[in-house]
């Protein structure tokens, strides 16, 4: 008997998590069913936990199970042939799948061997594809899932890109400015011993600052650093600061857009694979990536359980954005949740594309700006000095 560690919806749509003593995942599992209880995560109590694949190495490797199961090839010649385009912890994780899916074990707790490789919320849509007999179309809706999910990350990284590294070399560029060259311009007009200007003499003050004491500056930005990672790292941090980007004009919109994109298109995805509303919704949460909404959607959640409609119940507690809950509404009026919940993550997540370039238009010339203001006063106040100094002196 091993211990497995469970994370599981009852009939009444609550979730409770636990441990359970079984001979494998198969019987974990069938003990859960047999206690009215919908399975979500199933994994090894001991197993270590690994850490998670990209999200662009699970859209390929799943993406080529998807297409082979698709056309009719059994899922363990699927995952073989598909095993090649995984690496690291991933291609593990498919090889020990494999191994248990030729012991009876369904595919889902097959996953659960690579604990933290494989995200909770891919396995949960395909036990709820096993249950409800549509693997295929589970498989389908994870790849398609995934790979939007991945270039998402990949669309966010390239329209941060230039201006971190034009942020950086800014900051080079002003450090050397300070450190090297005012200081060789200090001991010329040191040695004139004439009344400088006031702007110089700031900037003087400044620069002498830096490179006086930079070890203590350094050690003191590195342990604000520090402090400020680890405080973030703690949930109750990070929630506090997700809470305030959400708050700002426009950094919040563009957040709360991304999490929409996110949520929408896996709580699409899972209803497509047969799973019930409040287990997709709660696995749809973990689909967030932001703690402040996943606490508003677990408020909304719970108006779902005392019998609210699911977009009004979202809309009261503020957790998506408004164009996905009008599109939310009219699946609800119309039977299609499913469907219009995945296209509200798709227009989710093209509003947050067009606000992450519209905020990278904004704040590349605001560095600009920024450093250029900071060089010019430099220039300035050295030729201030220059031009203040009285012939003969």
């Amino acid at each position: 008997m091993s211990a497995y560690s469970y994370r599981a919806a009852r009939q009444d749509g609550a979730i409770v998590t636990g441990a359970i003593e079984a001979e494998s995942h198969g019987q974990a599992s069938a003990t859960l069913a047999s206690r009215g209880l919908f399975a979500i995560a199933v994994a090894p109590a001991a197993d270590d936990h690994r850490p998670a694949a990209s999200r662009r190495d699970l859209a390929i490797a799943f993406r080529g199970i998807a297409a082979l199961v698709s056309s009719g090839v059994p899922l363990e010649r699927a995952i073989a042939a598909s095993e090649p385009l995984a690496s690291g912890p991933l291609h593990q994780t498919l090889i020990a799948a494999r191994e248990r899916l030729r012991e009876g074990a369904s595919f889902a707790n097959s996953l659960t061997v690579g604990r933290g490789v494989i995200p909770g919320l891919v396995i949960g849509m395909i036990r709820a594809g096993e249950r409800g007999s549509q693997l295929g179309t589970a498989l389908e809706q994870i790849a398609a899932h995934l790979e939007q999910e991945a270039d998402l990350v990949g669309r966010v990284r390239q329209a941060l890109t230039y201006p971190l590294l034009l942020a950086v070399a800014g900051t080079a560029s002003v450090l050397v400015i300070t450190t090297v060259v005012v200081p060789r311009f200090a001991a010329i007009l040191g040695d004139l011993g004439q009344q400088l200007p006031p702007a110089t003499r700031l900037l003087l003050g400044m620069s002498q600052l830096l490179t006086r004491f930079w070890i203590p500056l350094l050690v003191i930005v590195v342990m604000a650093t520090w402090s400020a990672i680890e405080w973030i790292r703690r949930p109750a941090g990070r929630k506090q600061i997700e809470e305030l980007l959400l708050t700002l004009p426009f950094i919040g919109s563009v957040r709360q857009a991304l999490a929409t994109a996110r949520v929408m298109r896996a709580l699409g995805g899972m209803l497509r694979a047969g799973m019930p509303l409040l287990p997709a919704l709660d696995a749809a949460r973990d689909a967030a990536g932001d703690l402040a909404i996943a606490e508003r959607l677990e408020r909304s959640r719970e108006r779902v359980v005392q019998g609210a409609p699911l977009a009004g119940a979202l809309e009261r507690e503020g957790a998506l954005s408004a164009s996905a809950l009008q599109l939310l509404k009219v699946g609800e009026s119309s039977g299609r949740v499913a469907d219009m919940a995945w296209s509200a993550g798709n227009l989710a997540a093209q509003e947050a594309e067009r606000g992450l370039r519209t905020l990278a238009t904004v704040l590349e010339p605001a560095l600009i700006v920024a450093f250029g203001g900071i060089v010019a006063f430099t220039a300035a106040a050295l030729l201030q000095a220059v031009y203040s100094l009285r012939p003969g002196m």
